[in-house]
């Protein structure tokens, strides 16, 4: 624990720029309504940060948005690097090539968490950030293809570390006959979509990706409800995804290749 009381300048200037990441333009009350950060500070954080190079005036009057300047702040974030490394220009070239926006997941204390996402590079996509999201392992495509993927004790800790408090989507795990009976489907036809009743706006097929150890994440394509079905969506994209998942296993399983090379 710190020894000294957290700096209320540095508090706010960081719960400002977690809000201006939620929207694509985000106006003065409505960052008030968010932070409760009054409005007169607020407007000097916004001009701090204007002046830094971090935000800039939204198209309409009285709008801030970030600047691509944000992304510096996690350039020296290392996590998963080689993994990101090698799926993140396979997932973009998906995008270019269908316009919906793709994803990769990886197991973080109970959860499918997206550390990339091609959101921004999709005219179709329903978010405007998909970062470091949490997902249920049991109720998302995502998450299900990891945890029908990987192997017995993994999954029984996964399970273990989910928490319904969290995500009341874990309640699906009360049902634990037919959790595994779901497992097992994705495991024999090799790919795993979401739980309808989930998001019903929209729809996501998931793979799992392997190097030489085991399964390391998953990826997925999301579309809209309103556009096709779950079976013609497998149709579509499920050769796709497993191109990207072949040539991801192929890149790290290559000899000489490991973490941050």
């Amino acid at each position: 624990m710190p020894s000294f009381p957290p700096v209320e300048a540095v508090v706010r200037a960081v719960t400002l720029l977690e809000c201006l990441n939620r929207h694509p333009v985000s106006s003065i009350a409505q960052l008030h309504f968010q932070t409760e950060i009054p409005k007169p500070s607020l407007v000097r954080l916004l001009q701090t940060l204007e002046g830094m190079g971090y935000v800039r005036r939204g198209p309409k009057a009285g709008g801030y948005m970030l600047t691509s300047k944000v992304q510096l702040l996690a350039c020296g974030y290392h996590s998963q690097p080689r993994l990101v490394e090698v799926v993140a220009p396979l997932l973009d070239a998906v995008t270019e090539a269908i316009k919906w926006p793709a994803a990769l997941a990886v197991p973080s204390n109970g959860a499918a968490v997206i550390c990339y996402s091609t959101i921004p590079n999709s005219p179709l996509a329903l978010l405007h950030n998909s970062i470091d999201m949490r997902l249920s392992l049991f109720t998302r495509a995502l998450g299900r293809a990891y945890l029908a993927f990987c192997d017995e004790d993994e999954r029984e800790a996964l399970i273990s570390m989910a928490d319904v408090a969290d995500n009341p989507e874990n309640a699906a795990l009360q049902d634990r006959r037919s959790l595994d009976a779901t497992l097992e489907l994705i495991r024999r036809q090799g790919y795993a979509l979401r739980d309808p009743k989930v998001r019903p706006v929209s729809k996501t097929l998931a793979l799992p990706l392997f190097d030489g150890q085991g399964v390391v994440g998953s990826i997925g394509i999301t579309w809209f409800t309103s556009t096709m079905s779950d079976e013609e969506g497998v149709k579509r994209y499920l050769g796709l995804l497993q191109d990207v998942a072949a040539e991801a296993k192929a890149a790290l399983t290559a000899p000489g290749q490991s973490d941050g090379a």
